[in-house]
């Protein structure tokens, strides 16, 4: 049997109301019979980090490794409840809301941190010009790169207020929050293509260095996988997350729906 850890819950909150995915629009997203504006899996695995980081601190954020699959939506202002049972020095997740499962995962803590070499993975910048997704977009082998971004003094305080994060290791060690990775991985896939409403379904994340607030943050991205399935079209990248053009940050595997199979509105 796993050791239960105390629930965690917050309050959810859709931070990308005004964004350029529209699948967080309350309108467009019952077209794909959703009942309002999704809120962001990045944020939803934000949340999902509160309990590893309440029990490891800074040791999760230099080295911890976490693993997330979103299956159901959570909705703004919703209570959503994140669970946690620990069994053999792995955490299992499950984040719940209207009596449904959201999404689940993993998280641990090994012994030390794999090490990534920047020089496999390809720098290369953004599209200077996007053009709406296509074929070319998202070939597999093809690199991607990002526009560097960075949290810094008031940005980083809205941050976490936005996810509802109130842990006091951020601030008082001036440290990032990691869901900014994440945050980060979906913009390799905005900064390349113009995109209709898409839907990131899955991450994993290996932290491999605890990020600093307002490091400028940018990823080394190459797609692993562009396919079909059940009429949805996904797309697969594994990246280096990279803070201040030299530091590995954190290996990641980010899964999305780049061209959702729309369906009629309930």
């Amino acid at each position: 049997m796993g050791m239960s850890i105390a629930p965690y819950r917050v309050q959810a909150y859709n931070t990308a109301k005004q964004s350029e995915n529209k699948m967080h629009d309350d309108t467009v997203a019952k077209r794909f019979g959703f009942s309002g504006g999704l809120v962001p899996g990045v944020d939803v695995m934000a949340y999902m980090m509160h309990q590893p980081v309440a029990k490891w601190g800074r040791a999760f954020l230099e080295r911890g490794l976490i693993d997330a699959r979103f299956v159901k939506p959570v909705y703004d202002g919703e209570l959503t409840e994140v669970a946690a049972t620990e069994r053999d020095g792995v955490l299992s997740i499950e984040v719940t809301s209207r009596g449904e499962l959201c999404a689940s995962g993993t998280a641990s803590l090994p012994a030390s941190a794999p090490v990534f070499s920047l020089a496999d993975y390809k720098e290369v910048a953004a599209v200077a010009e996007r053009k709406p997704v296509n074929a070319a977009s998202y070939e597999v082998g093809k690199w991607l790169g990002t526009m560097p971004r960075d949290w810094a003094g008031e940005a980083a305080m809205e941050y976490l207020a936005d996810i509802r994060e109130a842990d006091p290791i951020y601030a008082k060690e001036g440290l990032g929050h990691p869901g900014l990775l994440q945050r980060v991985m979906n913009r390799v896939l905005v900064d390349n293509a113009i995109l209709g409403p898409w839907i990131h379904v899955g991450s994993r994340m290996q932290l491999l260095s605890a990020a600093k607030a307002g490091d400028v943050i940018t990823a080394r991205a190459k797609v692993i996988g562009n396919y079909d399935k059940k009429g949805h079209r996904f797309v697969e990248l594994d990246a280096l997350v990279v803070g201040n053009g030299k530091t590995p940050l954190a290996h990641c595997r980010h899964i999305a729906i780049y061209q959702p199979r729309e369906q009629a509105a309930a």
